[in-house]
């Protein structure tokens, strides 16, 4: 999916409505102003259409036409926003985003896995139960006086352990308190599409999410 192409299409169909939008406010005013030099050319000359009654009929249509044109500048604003979050979609494609979730990420070239997440406060302890794609927990890692924050960890799996479809659960405590411990996952991006006006990110772990919902790219 090209950059060019994805706007180049937008652009088209923006511009399309807003000319069209244009030309009924064109068309409506036309149809009002020749009713108005109608009325007045056919009025009673005993009882001519006073000056109050013109001015609030030219008043009505200037609303209206007022009103189109503001539809027609957000309508072009909205546009315009959505080739922008198309451009900077595109720029992300190839590259790696965090987000929310627990998919644990395996790395081919160093031969581990990792994942992150978010303390809400200061923890004493951190434990990462890693498990497979069946739900059952293979290994645990164990960490220590984690600051508020983000955080991460790698995992080394066994030689031979498919780590297709492996997740990971984390819980954090201070003392004896929980401390709420949002998990993290990162993928590569490698396509941008939109839908209903929301720009959403396919990632190379097959899931897609919302690019709003990114909270880091690297």
């Amino acid at each position: 999916m090209s950059t060019n192409a994805i706007s180049g299409t937008t652009g088209a169909s923006n511009a399309a409505g807003t000319q069209s939008a244009t030309a009924a406010a064109n068309e409506a005013s036309d149809r009002f102003l020749k009713l108005l030099v109608t009325q007045m050319q056919n009025q009673d000359p005993l009882n001519p259409m006073d000056n109050a009654q013109v001015t609030s009929q030219m008043a009505q249509i200037n609303t209206v036409t007022g009103i189109d044109k503001l539809n027609n500048t957000v309508a072009g604003l909205g546009g315009s926003l959505a080739q922008m979050q198309m451009l900077q979609g595109a720029s992300l494609v190839g590259r790696a985003v965090l987000m929310e979730g627990n998919d644990l990420a395996f790395n081919p070239e160093t031969g581990k896995a990792g994942g992150g997440y978010e303390l809400a406060a200061n923890a004493g302890k951190v434990q990462i139960e890693i498990l497979n794609a069946a739900g059952a927990v293979v290994d645990t890692v164990t960490q220590t006086n984690k600051s508020a924050g983000r955080q991460g960890f790698e995992w080394t799996p066994p030689e031979g352990m498919s780590t297709n479809g492996m997740r990971f659960k984390v819980s954090a405590a201070s003392g004896n308190t929980a401390v709420t411990a949002t998990p993290l996952t990162s993928a590569l991006v490698q396509a941008v599409n939109t839908t209903n006006g929301t720009l959403t990110l396919e990632l190379s772990n097959g899931n897609s999410t919302a690019y709003s919902q990114v909270k880091a790219v690297s």
